[in-house]
């Protein structure tokens, strides 16, 4: 008997297995991988690359997986993100990898991570020379919905219409003094 319900389990976890594995080949895959979305291979990144000491910008242009020479500094781009269009926050990130050459001729790594166009200091190349900084990234995404509008400042003002003249009473119940006060000691006592 009991040899008879493990076999009978062991084919349920096989119909199962076999049941899950013919779902996730039923999802479409598109050509790009990602549902529309720009392959990682294909994003287009601006960086800028600060050298403090003469006071130069340069702006490279990098796809995934690229990396760029200047002087004595090394940039690796290995991928770039931006929010979609409809999103609210607007993000743009590139995972970035920066090596530079010692006095001894020997390249070391300084950097290696996540850098935002729009929280620079949420993450920072530390060095005394160079500054490296994500300007763009180019991709597309899948159409979505409309970008959302621009949120109106905030105020302490209410947007609550303004009373006036005839009022109505269950608008202003908050507002309104008590109908009567409490009896006081004396005038329960009389009765």
């Amino acid at each position: 008997m009991l040899i008879a319900l493990t076999l009978a389990a062991c084919g349920r976890a096989a119909q199962e297995q076999n049941a899950s594995t013919k779902v996730t080949s039923k999802v479409p895959a598109t050509a790009a991988g990602q549902g529309g979305v720009t392959p990682m291979q294909q994003r287009v990144a601006v960086l800028g690359i600060l050298n403090k000491r003469n006071g130069i910008v340069q702006d490279v242009t990098l796809k995934p997986g690229q990396s760029a020479r200047w002087k004595d500094v090394i940039v690796r781009l290995r991928a770039c993100e931006a929010t979609a269009p409809w999103e609210e926050e607007k993000l743009t990130g590139a995972f970035v990898q920066v090596d530079v050459q010692r006095p001894d001729k020997k390249w070391g790594r300084i950097f290696s991570g996540w850098l935002y166009k729009e929280s620079p200091s949420l993450n920072v190349v530390e060095n005394p020379v160079y500054d490296v900084w994500p300007k763009s990234c180019a991709m597309t995404y899948p159409a979505g919905p409309a970008a959302p509008k621009t949120p109106a400042s905030s105020s302490n003002l209410s947007s609550a219409r303004k009373s006036g003249g005839a009022s109505n009473p269950a608008s202003n119940a908050a507002e309104a003094p008590p109908a009567a006060a409490p009896p006081s000691a004396a005038e329960s006592n009389a009765t």
